[in-house]
């Protein structure tokens, strides 16, 4: 009956992705309603504490939007790639890599992707190269960003159990793992594909006078734009929020406010700092709050919180429920090959579209299944599976964005732009990852 019951949870995320999004929550609510009332399994509690880390991050950083902050960040970026056209492959991953590791979001890039792809096309590169790695570096930063709901969950979690662990101590094994991964698939992107001149789709766009006219005419840039000081003041703010948020984390005692008990969570941290940043934004910049729900980081936050409502509470329920049965089967496959969980995290993200659903739903059986906290951070990157099927958002956007059509989903599905930039990425970082963690948590 288990195993009915846990194709019965694949059926359901399952048919959630082929709506996306609030379609994935929603969904996933039928499933839970479906498990508790039919197959008599005790609701466990929604995931509260990873919504609400979601709703101040997403909170904070829109008001960054609003006041300019992130227009402000995309012609920074802008002057580093047209400054250096010819190593656009190396340094867009990067700067992708580095906007989602500030926002704790990988949604902010799609405004750099079209100038990407212009200055690859404006230097004779196949925009392909540095596109794709881009998009796929967008997401692995995730579980480098120290206000992304996926690592403030896993600090939640694994510091109940290992007093040690801090945020500091996790990003010492996420953020150069991710970095190193990035820089791999940035490398091999160097000389990915055919050149443009034996590219035949390239070519026979550039005979089609609305293509070409597309690929040679179209300029994407940000730099046109005069920006008032306060989109530079406002990342100011938002970068000391972070630094804050880091200090705090390595200064326990600063936590600490009744003197014997313990220091306040994380989690607690993170929230209080982002919605008070968020206010400092919106009052030394003066910015409307009219604007910040129309702007693409809140829309596609609240979305991501509906979607995380849905999958964890329907999973977690399943899980709680079936681990006591499952457990020794699995317990013996772990043991003798603990690294093999990293399998688990990556097809469970196919599915489920989300690093912090996969997180909430995957690390508590991690947990229960005694496994040591240095492998589960040091497997980390495996919560970014959902390359694998390019459904993402990300990587649709990239592909449209990309008027050479170079960056493309293939005949066969699967192979498709992101397939070896993702499995590169994914997989030396949690090789250097686990081997870190042995290193610094161990």
């Amino acid at each position: 009956m288990l195993y009915l019951e846990f194709l019965f949870l694949l059926l359901m995320l399952y048919m959630g992705s082929r709506y996306g999004g609030i379609g994935l929550g929603v969904v996933s609510g039928i499933g839970l309603v479906v498990e508790v009332f039919i197959f008599r399994m005790p609701p466990t509690s929604p995931p509260i504490t990873v919504m609400l880390i979601i709703l101040a991050v997403v909170t904070c950083a829109s008001i960054l939007e609003a006041a300019g902050g992130l227009k402000f960040m995309l012609q920074v970026a802008e002057r580093i790639l047209r400054k250096n056209p010819k190593n656009v492959t190396l340094i867009a991953p990067f700067v992708t890599y580095t906007m989602t590791f500030m926002l704790g979001t990988g949604h902010a890039v799609y405004s750099i992707m079209p100038i990407i792809g212009d200055v690859a096309l404006k230097n004779g590169i196949r925009p392909e190269r540095p596109m794709a790695a881009a998009s796929v570096a967008s997401q692995i930063a995730i579980t480098a960003s120290p206000i992304s709901a996926a690592v403030v969950y896993y600090l939640a979690q694994l510091s109940n159990i290992q007093a040690d662990i801090t945020l500091v101590s996790i990003l010492m094994v996420t953020v150069p793992s991710t970095l190193a991964g990035t820089f791999l698939m940035a490398l091999y992107s160097v000389r990915r594909g055919k050149e443009l001149n034996d590219d035949p789709e390239y070519q026979r766009r550039l005979k089609d006078p609305v293509w070409s006219e597309k690929i040679l005419k179209t300029t994407a840039t940000t730099l046109d734009e005069v920006l008032p000081s306060s989109a530079r003041n406002a990342v100011l703010i938002f970068l000391a929020a972070l630094l804050s948020i880091v200090a705090i984390a390595m200064l326990p005692e600063l936590r600490t406010i009744v003197e014997g008990e313990k220091p306040i969570k994380m989690s607690v941290i993170i929230q209080m700092m982002m919605l008070a940043f968020g206010g400092v934004i919106l009052l030394a910049t003066k910015t409307d709050p009219r604007k910040v729900p129309e702007g693409v980081v809140f829309k596609s936050g609240m979305v991501a919180a509906i979607a995380i409502f849905g999958i964890a509470w329907m999973s977690d329920t399943y899980f709680k429920y079936a681990l006591p049965e499952f457990k020794d089967g699995i317990i013996g496959m772990v043991t003798d090959y603990p690294w093999s969980f990293a399998f688990a995290l990556f097809i469970v993200s196919v599915v489920v579209n989300s690093q912090a659903a996969t997180a909430r739903m995957m690390l508590p059986v991690g947990i229960g299944l005694g496994l040591d906290p240095a492998l589960l951070i040091g497997i980390m990157p495996a919560v970014y599976g959902y390359f694998f099927i390019p459904n993402y958002p990300s990587d649709i956007a990239t592909v449209n964005f990309d008027s050479s059509g170079t960056t493309k989903i293939g005949k066969w599905y699967f192979n498709h732009s992101f397939m070896s930039v993702g499995i590169i990425g994914v997989v030396s970082a949690c090789i250097l990852g686990y081997l870190l963690g042995q290193v610094f948590l161990t």
